[in-house]
């Protein structure tokens, strides 16, 4: 009951765009990832000759479809009627009446494209940082490093469905070669069993004491961890739901300038092509250690990397470069 009136009272809300859009005149409306409130304010903007603009993010219609396809989802039959409900409004409707799209990934862009949207209403807005934030070189809270470690470091949740267990693995490979590596697991799951699942995985392998698990940690302090990192790592389980998304450690990686090594997903490859700030092989875990230690083993290599993964978001991933297209774009929509 408490979900319904949660839901019901923000279709209330979403109905408020038709009062706002008499009272003022806008230069656009915009609706992100939200579906019925989308079909409201297309009505709205129609009224009042308003451009209207959709913001999708995430592939939510073909997510709820592969929930009820690998068996994931809580309540396959209301997922399959939302899928197929979301995918028909989405395609059928809100796109086809939206003057632009934007979209979070290259990737996304070209999928969005063959339900026969054109590629010149999109705009592809890939996540970025706040270099403002991310000062270089960092100087704020740092753990202490022994001097006769080496860190691979990964930022991010430790949920069961991101796989973070494959690093433990790849550890276990990079270990007989660079025996004085660590992993830090800069980050918590939803619960403690995702935590278990690599802590179980450390102690099979008999490297428990090699795996080093922060818990949540406020950003700034998550960040001095990947500062000390000597290489950063960024497994992305291939699914094709999370192919169209934008990675954001990767960008936090190279930002602090730090090397990376990534697996072959559409926007991991694009950025490391682009950058030459890291290595991007298969999701395999002999693939991955091997890229590991060619980095370890050539630290001129490594600096090198780290130093044109910088100059790449300083020029291309920055907050400031992005809204500044976002902008661009919002002028020549309303002709300004």
């Amino acid at each position: 009951m408490h979900r319904l009136l949660k839901h019901v009272g923000g279709g209330i809300n979403d109905l408020h765009v038709f009062w706002m859009a008499w009272r003022n005149k806008y230069d656009f409306i915009q609706v992100k990832d939200k579906f019925v409130a989308a079909l409201f304010a297309i009505l709205a903007a129609r009224m009042t000759n308003t451009p209207f603009i959709y913001w999708l993010s995430f592939p939510f219609p073909e997510a709820s479809l592969y929930r009820v396809a690998d068996g994931s989802a809580r309540y396959p039959i209301m997922y399959r009627v939302r899928g197929h409900f979301y995918k028909f409004i989405l395609y059928k409707i809100i796109l086809p009446a939206s003057v632009h799209v934007f979209v979070q990934s290259e990737q996304m862009k070209r999928d969005i494209q063959k339900e026969g949207i054109a590629p010149e209403k999109m705009t592809a807005v890939p996540m970025g940082v706040d270099l403002q934030r991310i000062e270089y070189p960092f100087s704020g809270d740092l753990p202490g490093k022994p001097s006769n470690e080496k860190w691979l470091v990964y930022l991010g949740t430790l949920v069961k469905t991101r796989r973070v267990d494959f690093l433990v693995r790849v550890l276990a490979i990079v270990l007989k070669h660079h025996p004085e590596a660590v992993l830090y697991l800069v980050g918590a799951g939803d619960c403690e069993s995702d935590e278990i699942l690599i802590r179980q995985q450390a102690e099979d392998l008999d490297i428990d004491n090699r795996v080093r698990m922060t818990g949540f940690l406020p950003m700034e302090r998550a960040w001095g961890y990947v500062s000390q990192a000597d290489v950063c790592v960024s497994p992305f389980y291939p699914t094709p739901i999370l192919n169209s998304t934008s990675p954001t450690k990767l960008i936090e990686y190279m930002a602090l300038a730090k090397p990376v090594v990534a697996n072959d997903h559409p926007e991991q490859r694009l950025v490391i092509e682009q950058s030459a700030g890291g290595v991007c092989v298969e999701y395999d875990e002999s693939a991955f250690a091997d890229a590991i230690v060619g980095l370890l083993d050539d630290p001129e290599k490594a600096e090198r990397m780290a130093r044109d993964g910088r100059q790449y978001i300083e020029e291309n991933r920055s907050y400031a470069v992005i809204a500044d297209r976002v902008d661009t774009t919002y002028k020549k929509i309303c002709s300004i």
